[in-house]
Parts: C-alpha cells; sequence; structure tokens
C-alpha cells in the first residue's frame, strides 16, 4: 500500500464527514500537527495513529497477509 493511498483515504474521509483536521485532532487524540503532517505526505505515521484516526473517521484498519511468489 503506498503512502498517498493512506493520505488520500483520511483527506477524503474527513470531507466526506465534514470534519476539519482541528476537529480531528480533537476527537482523536492525535495533535494536529501530527495531522497536517499525515495529510501532507511528511509524516510517517504508527499503526496507533491511524487506528486513531480510522476509529474517528468510522473506518478500519486490517492488514492482508499476501503470497509470496516462490
Amino acid at each position: 500500500m503506498h503512502q498517498y493511498y493512506i493520505i488520500d483515504t483520511v483527506k477524503n474521509r474527513r470531507d466526506v464527514l465534514h470534519i476539519t483536521q482541528e476537529y480531528l485532532a480533537e476527537l482523536s487524540g492525535v495533535s494536529l500537527r501530527t495531522i497536517k503532517q499525515i495529510e501532507s505526505g511528511k509524516g510517517n505515521p504508527t499503526v496507533e495513529t491511524l487506528s486513531k484516526l480510522a476509529d474517528v473517521l468510522g473506518m478500519e484498519l486490517t492488514l492482508v497477509i499476501k503470497q509470496l511468489n516462490p
């Protein structure tokens, strides 16, 4: 999964819900600075941070195990 997919997903979902970055920070407990870094492509969020954002945005993080090519 590319970083840009995560960025676009967070931004788009926030827009659909009409949630500002500031309000997302307040609801999720993730700092505004971190959210701005994530959305600008400069951040490297932890799984915990992404999980907090996903929870507020009504989304769920999932990990998928890919098959390895022999």
